[in-house]
């Protein structure tokens, strides 16, 4: 059978996946692998949520093991340590337990299509520890150790608050795009129900501050100013003090340092002003990459030096020649990854009847930036309403709940979702309303 190496099980990898088992691995008329370096999946857009505590990370990953079993797909553990496109071989590395012994030694995985769809990481811009002091959220780890740390944090303060000692946390978010301003409206909405859980003398609305930096005129530079600016007065209305134009030069244990030589105080320190290709990608057997380490494909997303090989979501510089913009490229959104996974179902059914491939044309349908559990702002854009609509409050916040949704139904299917919701909606009146560890 045809072999098909998906490596990447994100927000496009893992629907990718389960669409081929069903359609093409079930009736065996290919052999569908997923590889990834973890064991379980977790929807990256939620990490804000698990950052803060109002989500708990164990309760919502999905095992990738079960997933191909449902799905009639195989799934390989492992990064990815060499490619050779010659022989149409992947080397997965070594996967080591928590006490560092090996599980399962350094593999080959042949192919005869290689999927590649490996999602961003943070980039630093090279400013001066941020390595070391700053937490990117980029996986489930990184938005879990945040949250212990933001706890004890608290429980810190809560101490020294009782002993008559000054009590505030300084919590500083660099970048203020979506992941920046959704994180720091979590934070703010969850520190309130953690004080009410026994930490008796920490005032929120008083004790923990919270500064959200961007170093362009506005926040969310990627969306529209009229949602930049409704965010803007909902952020403020939080008592989260929002700076913009302003630019981060160095970070340290106690504080964050900007280009006009102003220190803010820091406690907790996030990093959420950038983000790259991961750069392994340029080192694989010569595909051609951007400076952003993406690999430059066409709009079959092919990649330009392999026509076995695609590429597709954060990891991919795709054109998008619909954009009024000149050389654009399909931004790194959850929709766009989510729409290419379904273009390749059907370019994996045409490769296969040796028919010509589609192209992929990106449809923007709005954005949507969660600002805590009742209320999200963003726009709506489509056919139906001749343009872009601006849309906020309770019925957003529905609404962005419900990406998650179509999400999980894409992995699950309509059923497991229905049953798994009411579950989670019955457990939510004997659980706390904040992960409280």
């Amino acid at each position: 059978m045809h072999r098909i190496a998906i490596v990447g099980g994100g927000a496009g990898g893992l629907p990718l996946a389960c669409a081929l088992g069903d359609k093409l691995g079930q009736r065996h008329r290919a052999e569908i692998t997923l590889v990834d370096s973890s064991e379980t999946h977790m929807w990256k857009p939620l990490l804000h949520e698990v950052a803060a505590g109002r989500m708990d990370a164990d309760a919502h990953g999905v095992d990738y093991l079960a997933l191909a079993h449902w799905h009639r797909f195989r799934f390989r553990q492992g990064a990815i340590n060499a490619l050779d496109r010659k022989r149409r071989q992947l080397t997965l590395s070594a996967v080591h337990d928590d006490d560092d012994r090996e599980m399962l030694p350094e593999r080959v995985l042949a192919y005869d299509t290689l999927v590649l769809c490996v999602g961003s990481t943070g980039n630093d811009f090279g400013v001066p520890g941020i390595a070391e002091y700053a937490i990117s959220l980029d996986t489930p780890p990184d938005a879990e150790r945040f949250h212990r740390r933001l706890l004890a944090a608290c429980v810190r303060a809560d101490g020294r608050a009782a002993s008559g000692q000054p009590s505030s946390v300084d919590i500083v978010i660099i970048g203020a795009g979506a992941t920046g301003v959704e994180l720091a409206a979590e934070i703010r909405q969850t520190t309130r129900a953690h004080a009410g859980y026994g930490l008796d003398k920490l005032d929120p609305a008083r004790d923990i501050h919270l500064t959200l930096l961007e170093a362009a005129p506005r926040i969310l530079p990627q969306l529209g100013e009229r949602i930049a600016e409704a965010a803007t007065q909902l952020l403020q209305g939080l008592d989260i003090t929002v700076r913009t134009s302003e630019r981060v030069v160095a970070v340290d244990a106690r504080s964050v340092r900007l280009a006009d030589g102003t220190d803010l105080p820091a406690d907790l320190v996030v990093w959420a002003a950038g983000i790259q290709a991961p750069p392994f990608l340029a080192q694989l057997d010569g595909l051609e990459t951007n400076r952003s380490h993406q690999l430059v494909v066409t709009l079959t997303l092919q990649t330009t030096r392999d026509p076995d090989i695609f590429a597709f979501g954060d990891c991919a510089a795709c054109p998008w020649p619909d954009s009024p913009k000149p050389d654009a490229l399909v931004p790194p959104r959850a929709q766009a990854a989510y729409q290419q996974a379904m273009m390749l179902v059907k370019t994996m059914q045409a490769r296969l009847a040796g028919k010509p491939l589609p192209e992929f044309h990106f449809r923007d349908f709005g954005s949507l930036v969660s600002l805590g559990e009742l209320t999200a702002i963003g726009s709506l854009m489509g056919r139906l309403i001749g343009g872009s609509m601006l849309i906020q409050g309770l019925i957003a916040r529905w609404m962005y709940a419900s990406l998650y949704k179509l999400h999980q139904v894409a992995i699950y299917g309509y059923m497991r979702v229905v049953f798994d919701t009411v579950g989670r909606f019955l457990r939510r009146r004997m659980e706390p309303r904040v992960k409280l560890h």
